[in-house]
């Protein structure tokens, strides 16, 4: 279901067995893959999981199995250095300065399962690299031990550049926020900083490698947050058709369509306004909170019957069905969750549901869309500004109706899609080469107490 409403009886969560295997990971490929290099995109993108001994072949997925991802390390400072083209330069802080050695260790961490309460979940379950750094496959997040929670994983694509972080803002600082997923009851439901931090010491694979990174420093409540902080800093993606055409001064970089596409985007869509092109870089943000009435429609029960007539029903994960709603409200109940967006961090009535302006750099990698996955495709999310947002006494003054007609919208849709990196497969390589922090039964930690980390 691409949408913040879940309806009671119908999400089947049985797919959560298959993470909770340890399996075997192939020993990473070291190598170097520039951005302009080929790279198996079918291979890298496709569903991978073997359907023997299921009842059903049906499920198909958009992520590869662990058993047959082959990746290739990349250099990431590189990229971090030297951002790709429609990029401004990264602005690292005083405390922490990038290096190779708080990058290879935030790597390790974010893709770490031992993370979590049960060594179930990692960052990369809900930001997942082949999928834009989001899960296409589910509109909001799922948790540990299928615990809901109630927004869209966002893309960590270019996050290194977000003054507010969250899509309520509630953290400035990459190295703060990172604690947030960790303990929260929903995610990883770590029960404390320090049962994460002693059960890092734990770990034989993290030996030495703290101490490395921060000059004889151990794992602790900072380092922590430096390295995965590090390496999320690196996840820049730019130099799409659209930078090689607006920035880089080619005019076969792109189509007519995509030309006609952001003069509508600059001009009479007004997208500009929020989502910010600037002479030398676009970062397609504004860095503000805006309320375009999505979130007052959810809260006040008003989805899914006053946005669309038919509401698209999540049977597993990325297998969906578009059912009318009044045939939902006949068998279900359908529950809404009052998200009230910048309101829970300031408390100011004026607040409610403003979200954070997101990203439109790699928009076509990282559907579902808005601050609840509410919608599939580009197409809805045009149609749903053009109409003006979902009226309310609080609506942001930049949301009215367009009159875009469908050639314009269709225009429009090209402009976005062209807004992809070409480095995306290159970030994606080096992911495929993490490893994935997995317990085996040799693990002095398998059904014992230890993992607790307390003991």
């Amino acid at each position: 279901m691409w949408r913040k409403t879940q309806v009671i009886g119908i999400t089947a969560l049985v797919w959560l067995i298959a993470l909770f295997v340890g399996l075997d990971v192939p020993a990473q490929t070291s190598g170097t893959l520039d951005s302009g290099q080929q790279f198996d995109v079918s291979q890298a993108f496709g569903p991978g999981d073997v359907k023997e001994g299921y009842e059903s072949v049906d499920y198909e997925t958009q992520s590869r199995s662990l058993l047959s991802r082959r990746g290739i390390k990349q250099d990431l400072i590189k990229i971090v250095e030297n951002p790709p083209l429609g990029l401004p330069p990264v602005e690292f802080p005083a405390d922490n300065p990038i290096t190779r050695a708080k990058i290879d260790l935030g790597r390790l961490l974010f893709f770490d399962r031992r993370l979590s309460i049960n060594n179930t979940v990692s960052c990369a379950n809900c930001h997942i690299a082949e999928q834009g750094f989001t899960n296409n496959e589910i509109s909001t997040a799922v948790g540990v031990e299928g615990r809901i929670v109630i927004r869209n994983a966002p893309t960590l694509y270019n996050v290194a550049y977000l003054q507010h972080i969250f899509l309520d803002g509630r953290e400035i600082s990459l190295e703060n926020q990172v604690w947030q997923p960790i303990t929260a009851r929903n995610e990883m439901a770590a029960p404390s900083i320090g049962y994460v931090i002693n059960k890092i010491k734990r770990i034989s694979d993290y030996d030495g490698l703290f101490e490395a990174a921060f000059e004889g420093r151990s794992a602790d409540i900072a380092t922590i947050g430096y390295a995965l902080a590090s390496y999320q800093r690196t996840l820049l993606s730019a130099d799409s058709p659209f930078d090689r055409w607006y920035f880089g001064g080619n005019e076969d970089a792109v189509n007519e369509s995509v030309k006609r596409g952001f003069a509508v985007f600059a001009g009479k869509g007004q997208c500009s306004v929020c989502h910010q092109v600037n002479k030398d870089h676009a970062l397609f943000i504004d860095h503000q909170f805006h309320n375009t009435g999505l979130g007052y429609a959810v809260s006040t029960g008003k989805t899914p019957t006053q946005i669309k007539k038919k509401t698209r029903v999540q049977l597993a994960p990325g297998v969906f069905v578009d059912m009318p709603n009044e045939t939902i409200q006949s068998v279900s109940r359908v529950e809404s969750f009052n998200d009230l967006g910048l309101y829970r961090v300031t408390e100011n009535p004026a607040d409610r549901w403003k979200f954070r302006t997101q990203t439109l750099r790699n928009i076509a990698l990282t559907a579902p869309y808005m601050h609840n996955g509410q919608f599939a495709t580009l197409r809805e999310v045009i149609d749903f500004y053009d109409q003006g947002g979902i009226p309310n006494e609080l609506l942001s003054p930049f949301i009215r109706p367009l009159g875009l007609t469908e050639s314009e919208k269709t225009d429009l849709e090209a402009f976005l899609e062209s807004l992809t990196g070409q480095n995306v497969p290159q970030i994606v390589a080096d992911a495929f080469a993490a490893q994935i922090g997995e317990l085996s039964k040799d693990d002095p930690y398998w059904a014992h107490q230890y993992t607790l980390g307390f003991f």
